[in-house]
């Protein structure tokens, strides 16, 4: 938008029809005060301003509007009928003007400045946005490079945890055959067992997370009993974690079309989470019902929960609360492998949660979506 700061009257009218007419929007000011309140209060892309003027001058203005932190950088073309010598010229172009027009206007010559100017402002203006879009670029890269470097450091380390762990107790193992000590053998071959099992979690996830970049995550979709799965992780969990009381609430009593292996992987890592950050606590709520054909399971525990800043990246991949990552081991993708999962099945994915109170992680999906996502 163009202003037009004249106290004649007759020039801002006759200025402003000629601007309306070549499609620029025009504001206009009477006066150096009228046109500083404005200045404050809107965007100009170019102002022109009449240097004779009762109380404020056109350079007093310039000058005022060059301390605006939100004005300085809009461009100001002179007009002036009196102050035509070489140092009134010399004034306008170091109060901040951009061009200096005697009187009469010749307005060929002014519309021919102002589109231009108007070009060039455009040209400028590209330019910046594609220079923001490239650093906004450039430090998504190099967000993405960190987090990969901090994920490749986590990985080697949880999976060096469990492989050390198996070594010593294949050491062991060889101690205690040697000496015939049958029971010991058991408990070593059980923790070695304990310690294969997170090493083929974590390599299982590690290929997921690899199948999904490449779009090769693959669907096994049909019928089956919700319930009967449930049933079945919470026995399941309930035995690795006896300390553990899960409660289920509610039933569907139908079949669900969709990956069962993939939903069950879903609700595993529900509760796994919900036991794992929940220490102290000792029990888990697991609900689940059908409403308007859509099942709803959620996992509720009463852990250390969530900052609401954390919320928002939960379900990123590689995400890691700082704060908890070094007291819990985990890659930080199992909730973004989960959360491709339900997306994958037309559904949606959420958490609510209260720091130092604990957490409910849910998904909703439809019960027999049948076409692929």
């Amino acid at each position: 938008m163009i202003l037009i700061v004249d106290d004649t009257p007759e020039n801002l009218i006759s200025l402003k029809k000629v601007f309306e007419k070549h499609d620029f929007e025009v504001d206009t000011a009477s006066s150096g005060e009228e046109a500083l309140k404005k200045v404050l209060k809107n965007s100009y892309v170019l102002i022109i301003l009449d240097v004779q003027m009762p109380g404020m001058d056109g350079f007093e203005v310039a000058e005022a509007i060059s301390g605006y932190s939100k004005a300085k950088e809009t461009a100001i073309i002179f007009l002036s009928a009196a102050n035509t010598e070489f140092k009134f010229i010399a004034k306008g172009y170091s109060s901040g003007g951009l061009d200096y027009i005697t009187k009469p206007v010749d307005m060929n010559i002014l519309l021919l400045k102002v589109k231009t100017f108007y070009r060039i402002y455009e040209q400028n203006r590209k330019l910046n946005e594609m220079q923001k879009t490239l650093l906004e670029e450039i430090e998504f890269r190099k967000e993405a490079e960190r987090k990969k470097d901090e994920f490749i450091s986590i990985a080697s380390h949880e999976l060096k945890t469990p492989l050390t762990s198996v070594k010593g107790y294949v050491q062991l193992l060889e101690r205690s055959v040697n000496k015939g000590d049958t029971d010991t053998v058991k408990k070593h071959l059980n923790k070695a067992q304990s310690q294969l099992e997170k090493l083929n979690s974590l390599i299982a996830d590690l290929l997921d997370i690899s199948k999904i970049e490449s779009g090769k995550l693959k669907f096994n979709k049909q019928n089956f009993s919700i319930d009967g799965l449930l049933d079945n992780v919470i026995e399941v969990m309930t035995q690795s974690n006896p300390e553990f009381k899960i409660h289920k609430k509610g039933s569907v009593n139908c079949e669900i079309y969709g990956d069962e292996m993939r939903i069950e992987q879903v609700i595993v890592n529900f509760l796994t989470n919900a036991i794992k950050y929940s220490p102290g606590t000792n029990e888990i709520q697991l609900t689940v019902n059908v409403e308007n054909d859509e099942l709803y399971v959620a996992v509720k525990d009463y852990g250390i929960g969530m900052l609401p800043e954390q919320l928002n990246h939960v379900f990123d991949k590689f995400y890691r609360v700082e704060e908890t990552s070094q007291r819990f081991q985990g890659l930080g993708i199992g909730l973004y492998i989960s959360a491709e999962i339900i997306k994958r099945h037309g559904g949606r994915i959420g958490v609510n949660s209260t720091y130092n109170e604990g957490s409910e992680f849910y998904f909703i999906m439809p019960t027999n979506l049948r076409t692929e996502v």
